[in-house]
């Protein structure tokens, strides 16, 4: 499985103290050159444009309060990310980057549009030729896959998100205990290392794949890579240190 064979760069290999942003196609050809799985973010704009962005509004990586599906693609193009040149990607010219050359683990950020997502994205990655994975915090754009994309190595991303405010405590229960693996029977669990380790990871370890998310520095890696099978890290540079 490709996903326990290589380090995973998370959002690409971005280091924005070089000029490298998350998400960009820098971020990504830099990944694809040293051999690392890329991490991205997937979502819809206004004219259902599959992008490579991780936030719901632009704020924090363009500056601007504008939310991204209130935006066409080619209103997107005004903006750039942090102080740099780089566009937002489409996915469409990430994937052409790639060809099969890594993998590619791929974070479903659902909006205000259904299963559309879902859809518009599987109907590309029918034709890609190369290995990649779907993970998504969101159980019913799980269960899209498992209906309409049995073939498709899916898993759930989780979290105690102990220090998530703006999520009830219900929610919280539910994505630490990944009670709804009984129903999704995911063939992996993406877990915030933060939350490690813990009970509920340890009963899936040897039945699934465990990545662990985000790691940043070397000593956090030491730390957990030995809950995981694999971990996806910011700024993989640290690795060589």
């Amino acid at each position: 499985m490709f996903l326990k064979n290589v380090l995973i760069a998370h959002r690409g290999y971005h280091n924005i103290n070089k000029g490298i942003p998350e998400n960009s196609m820098l971020s990504f050809s830099k990944a694809v050159r040293y051999g690392y799985t890329i991490e991205l973010d997937v979502r819809l704009t206004k004219d259902d444009k599959i992008i490579v962005f991780h936030d719901a509004n632009l704020k924090r990586v363009c500056g601007v309060n504008k939310m991204v599906d209130d935006l066409t693609y080619e209103e997107l193009l005004d903006y750039n990310l942090f102080d740099t040149n780089c566009k937002i990607p489409l996915f469409s010219d990430v994937l052409k980057l790639v060809n099969g050359k890594v993998g590619l683990l791929i974070e479903i950020k659902t909006g205000k549009k259904g299963r559309k997502l879902e859809q518009k994205l599987s109907e590309m990655l029918d034709n890609y030729n190369g290995l990649f994975a779907i993970q998504s915090s969101n159980p019913f754009s799980l269960l899209w896959f498992k209906k309409h994309k049995r073939k498709y190595v899916i898993g759930v991303l989780a979290s105690d998100f102990k220090d998530r405010y703006d999520i009830n405590n219900i929610k919280k229960n539910i994505s630490k205990t990944l009670i709804f693996d009984i129903l999704l029977k995911v063939d992996f669990v993406s877990y915030d290392v933060k939350a490690l380790p813990n009970s509920y990871v340890d009963k899936k370890k040897n039945k699934k794949i465990i990545l662990g998310w985000t790691v940043k520095t070397k000593k956090e890696y030491e730390k957990y890579i030995k809950y995981c099978d694999n971990l996806i890290c910011d700024d993989i540079d640290f690795i060589k240190k």
